[in-house]
């Protein structure tokens, strides 16, 4: 089968389109031949070697869906032909609040998506949503889960909130705003394009600042009074600004660092308006399931910016890396 391997670090030129052997499911496992796979960044940070448990050469790609063409001994809930979308955290663990000590994510060290075929164990694949393509079925599970957690497991949203999502753009905070705004929420965001704003809006978000403003904090503030919910995956010096915009008792969820470590926390900010600070990461299985629900009873469609085809997988990195792309970056494999 062909596959984009990594042997070697130093960014996504080092992404190799190459020839490999078919995987063949073990015990527990099925065998998925993929349609499409979709790019996170968390993919793109491993071709620096900038993420924990290395193990070259890999297989990149933790998203995927297609169709199970063979299945290993004990597997009895899936039948060969069965459209599957996969979900991409293996081994969360026995605790629904938390993953344990064994919970990886495909696409390194476990050889994941940037392929024609891929074994995952049967937990992990479920019925691809009969409204959704391929395409946009394979851009779900990783950002789609995190988003789920953040903002409905660990954000406890209730209809008639306001969310704040700051940095728009970013598949997770897409996946957020539309779940946001399916919930009966006012969703609010920030971005350093006008044009993302714009989109945002489209997609419901009721508004929206650009951060380059000098007064963007002041401005949020009169926008929205304030959130009682914030997604955050970018952290940094912008952290500090989302307890200011937080309303007394607000929560605050984090999944991400985008804008590196915050250099200075202000603690009275957190204990004198009784915030709540959350640390979010993936989903459990529960989570997995009850998004697909929520994206089911909401019909709900994954935002697709650019397709590439496998063969183009470094390219594609490349150009999420510029920061430019609103919503998925897709690879289309099934030719």
């Amino acid at each position: 089968m062909k596959a984009i391997v990594l042997r070697e670090i130093g960014g996504p030129n080092q992404l190799k389109y190459e020839e490999v052997a078919i995987p063949s499911p073990k015990q527990g496992e099925v065998l998925v031949r993929l349609k499409y796979a979709s790019l996170n960044r968390r993919d793109l940070w491993i071709t620096y070697g900038m993420y924990p448990g290395m193990k070259l050469p890999s297989i990149l790609g933790a998203d995927g869906a297609g169709e199970i063409v063979a299945v290993g001994e004990q597997v009895t809930e899936h039948e060969v032909g069965n459209a599957v979308v996969i979900n991409p955290g293996l081994n969360w663990g026995d605790h629904p609040a938390y993953n344990g000590p064994n919970f990886h994510i495909l696409g390194m060290p476990t050889d994941g998506t940037y392929a024609e075929y891929v074994t995952v164990p049967a937990e992990n694949v479920f019925p691809k949503p009969e409204y959704l393509s391929w395409e946009q079925a394979a851009a779900l599970p990783l950002a789609g889960v995190t988003a789920y957690r953040a903002l409905m497991t660990r954000g406890n949203l209730q209809e008639g909130e306001t969310v704040l999502i700051p940095g728009i753009g970013s598949g997770v905070a897409l996946f957020a705003l539309q779940m946001a705004v399916a919930k009966g929420a006012k969703v609010y965001v920030t971005s350093s394009s006008d044009e993302k704003i714009a989109k945002a809006k489209e997609l419901g978000a009721a508004g929206g600042v650009n951060y380059r403003s000098e007064n963007w904090v002041k401005e949020m503030k009169k926008l929205i009074g304030g959130a009682d919910v914030i997604i955050d995956g970018v952290g940094g010096e912008s952290f500090n600004h989302m307890l200011n915009l937080a309303n007394p008792a607000g929560r605050i969820v984090n999944f991400g660092a985008t804008s590196g470590p915050i250099k200075e926390l202000v603690l009275p900010r957190i204990f004198f308006k009784h915030l709540d600070i959350k640390g979010s990461t993936m989903g459990s299985p529960q989570d997995f399931q009850e998004m697909l629900q929520f994206f089911n009873e909401h019909q709900i469609a994954p935002y697709i910016d650019k397709c590439y085809p496998l063969e183009a997988a470094a390219e594609a990195q490349l150009y999420i890396e510029k920061g430019q792309n609103f919503g998925k970056v897709t690879l289309k494999i099934d030719k």
